[in-house]
């Protein structure tokens, strides 16, 4: 995780040097947190009923998240949120989105190129559509806010809460 977290943020960084002027940026004002935070939510939400109703999906997203989780303990989960939310949001939305363009065009783009990032096996189809659709709703927000905070918030919010609830609910799952 922290690799990958590296590795994306390394890309994004030497993208901007090659145009400064690129990233979208972060406009930080409480009211960015608050749709952040708001967007994080109604993502995990939606996760939660398309788990309830599409098992591929939801076969997709256990494997896909066993294999990310269970090897963590609680406090990490802190990072599970932090650092792919930070590394992804500044390459996806931060600086490949404004590179494509900030329409629907670049968010298609980038939502798909977010969704490749996801894949973790042919198996595992149904995350990858899941990611890519994600990836479209974090960066309409990042486009109707026109702020990068929202999508980062967005981003970390959802990979907590998520995460913790897979977590719980694989502890209180009889062995």
């Amino acid at each position: 995780m922290l690799v990958t977290a590296v590795i994306l943020a390394v890309i994004a960084r030497i993208w901007m040097i090659f145009d400064p002027g690129l990233l979208l940026p972060l406009n930080p004002s409480l009211a960015a947190l608050g749709w952040g935070i708001v967007t994080g939510l109604a993502i995990t939400a939606m996760s939660s009923v398309v788990y309830r109703l599409w098992p591929r999906y939801r076969r997709s997203a256990d494997t896909y998240l066993e294999m990310v989780l269970r090897p963590l303990v609680w406090p990490d989960l802190i990072w599970l949120g932090l650092l792919p939310g930070l590394s992804e949001e500044l390459l996806f939305r931060g600086v490949l989105l404004p590179a494509i363009g900030l329409g629907v065009g670049g968010v298609l783009i980038s939502s798909l190129c977010f969704g490749v990032l996801h894949y973790s096996g042919s198996q595992n189809w149904p995350y990858i559509v899941w990611a890519t659709i994600i990836g479209g709703v974090l960066g309409a927000s990042a486009l109707l806010t026109g702020s990068l905070l929202v999508p980062v918030v967005a981003h970390i919010t959802t990979n907590f809460v998520s995460s913790c609830l897979w977590k719980f609910r694989e502890q209180q799952a009889p062995s």
